[in-house]
């Protein structure tokens, strides 16, 4: 059984490489052989860059039967549940679990406006019931969401919550949660754009969306900053700004999924009601990923 002590390090957010809807099993083969030469720590199918919801619940199962085979002794395989329903939700953890997740990324319940004991109550429900561990999964941003850093705290402690991705931008915010979750929990980082400072402040790791392609520079950031080398940490995740704002220009994971054969995935299509990304965007993003994936990666091409 997984434990939170297994929740370290650079954790790529996949894309789900598709054809005509379809996983296409020759792209994900072709992604994880670009992942494994850089030795990540784990993976994440099915979140918002897997386009959860934009899935047919049996590609949703294919996908992580495909990531459970590539990942068997190499890493977790936390698969996302973005179902807004308890029941739903529940028996999606509990399909994907018997494809081989390790872990359930389990999103904040939205759309209902739940309250914070309704909230408590969910995840303590769910993870009561789950098969597998579970990670709390808040991302106000998107959910409408936000939970308190008091209620995190009461979650920390069941034994069968073993972390959080944390996408709350508010870094006091976080530095509430970090003071306060038991010592046995895994605080992930789930912003790009504040990775090294969250490292800085008490993550263990981070889901990231640009470890899909240079997950190198990111391991430096995160070893430098769990070193106490904040500043140094800060100075090469500068390095990444213009590429972050690029990339998130347009709704994940379009502009990446567009210049994914530059890792050597050709799979660039998106799944309704995403649309291709913009070709000026993708231009300027591949000019960008090209040099940066030069600089801290291998040659690209």
């Amino acid at each position: 059984m997984l434990a939170s002590n297994d929740l370290r390090g650079i954790i790529p957010a996949l894309p789900t490489p598709v054809r005509a809807d379809i996983v296409d099993a020759k792209a994900v083969e072709a992604l994880f052989s670009w992942l494994h030469k850089a030795g990540v720590d784990g993976v994440l199918p099915l979140g918002g860059t897997g386009e959860y919801g934009s899935l047919a619940k049996s590609q949703r199962i294919r996908m992580v039967e495909l990531c459970a085979k590539e990942m068997a002794g190499k890493g977790p395989v936390i698969s996302g549940i973005l179902d807004p329903g308890f029941h739903d939700a529940l028996q999606s953890g509990k399909d994907l679990a018997a494809a081989g997740a390790d872990a359930l990324l389990v999103l904040t319940p939205y759309y209902t406006n739940p309250t914070q004991a309704g909230v408590r109550d969910y995840f303590l429900r769910y993870a009561d019931n789950s098969p597998v561990p579970i990670l709390i999964y808040e991302i106000p941003y998107r959910t409408r969401v936000a939970i308190q850093p008091e209620i995190l705290h009461e979650l920390s402690r069941h034994p069968n919550i073993i972390g959080m991705k944390a996408c709350n931008v508010d870094m006091f915010h976080f530095l509430q949660v970090v003071a306060g979750v038991a010592p046995d929990f895994a605080v992930l980082s789930g912003e790009d754009t504040l990775f090294p400072l969250q490292i800085a402040a008490g993550a263990v790791g981070g889901i990231v969306v640009l470890a899909n392609f240079l997950p190198r520079v990111w391991r430096k950031i995160f070893d430098l900053a769990s070193a106490g080398q904040l500043q140094e940490a800060i100075l090469l995740h500068r390095e990444l700004v213009p590429l972050i704002n690029i990339a998130f220009a347009e709704t994940n994971p379009g502009p990446i999924k567009s210049i994914a054969d530059l890792i050597g995935v050709d799979a660039p299509d998106l799944l309704a009601p995403l649309v291709n990304a913009d070709p000026k965007l993708s231009t300027r993003l591949r000019a960008e990923m090209s040099r940066l994936m030069a600089k801290f990666e291998q040659p690209v091409g």
